[in-house]
């Protein structure tokens, strides 16, 4: 698979089979990571892979907070603006009309729409996860180089045949995961990501990208 293929094809899958990730795979794939850029090659991000006996852990202790109806923990960092300015309202508005839409439920559904976005904590079924954490003393351009990190190791888990969905909503649950992984207090996470083989039975839901002039501008000559 060329650089080309890897970048279109990756999207954020949100059903996967329970065929299970090969270590080798999962370690082959983070150690290339590795290379990704970051200023002054300070390299902030740590990343926890999660298998096995410790993702069901991870899993089944979010799954209970949620059917207790829980309260989700105290933010660590802000995940969009207050008060989010055009067009990215109007971007983020599309792809929830597209998400649901997919899943035949309607705007006025709250709840299928909260039973939806539960599966985030199941993290789709999928057999493996990753959890990216950086310390809470860096600032935004190290969050740029975490940013970075995470697109390489999609890239790289698309050159093996896998798919994968980087998730903010594990930050909701940022303590629940701490009590499993046990990160040191000076690090914060950032997101979790379902990595896995993808469902192939459900039906993909893709959204858009903004016309090329809406984002990028060319210029040739003064």
């Amino acid at each position: 698979m060329d650089v080309y293929e890897a970048v279109t094809s990756r999207r954020a899958v949100r059903g996967f089979s329970d065929r299970p990730v090969p270590t080798e795979t999962l370690e082959r794939v983070m150690t290339a990571a590795a290379w990704s850029p970051s200023g002054s090659n300070i390299q902030p991000w740590h990343a926890y892979v999660v298998t096995d006996g410790a993702l069901a852990e991870v899993k089944k202790r979010a799954g209970e907070r949620l059917a207790a109806g829980d309260p989700w923990d105290e933010a660590e960092y802000e995940q969009y603006p207050p008060a989010l300015k055009s067009p990215y309202r109007e971007r983020r508005s599309a792809f929830g009309e597209q998400r649901y839409g997919a899943l035949g439920i309607p705007r006025e559904d709250l709840e299928a729409r909260q039973r939806a976005a539960s599966a985030n904590w199941d993290c789709f079924g999928a057999p493996a996860a990753l959890f990216c954490y950086i310390d809470r003393d860096m600032g935004a351009p190290q969050w740029a180089d975490v940013g970075m990190y995470l697109q390489s190791v999609m890239l790289l888990l698309r050159a093996e045949g896998l798919h994968s969905c980087p998730q903010m909503a594990w930050a909701k649950f940022h303590g629940s995961v701490a009590e499993v992984l046990s990160p040191p207090d000076e690090l914060m996470l950032f997101c979790g990501m379902s990595i896995g083989f993808e469902d192939t039975t459900a039906a993909p839901a893709r959204t858009g990208r903004a016309p090329l002039q809406e984002t990028v501008t060319f210029l040739d000559r003064c």
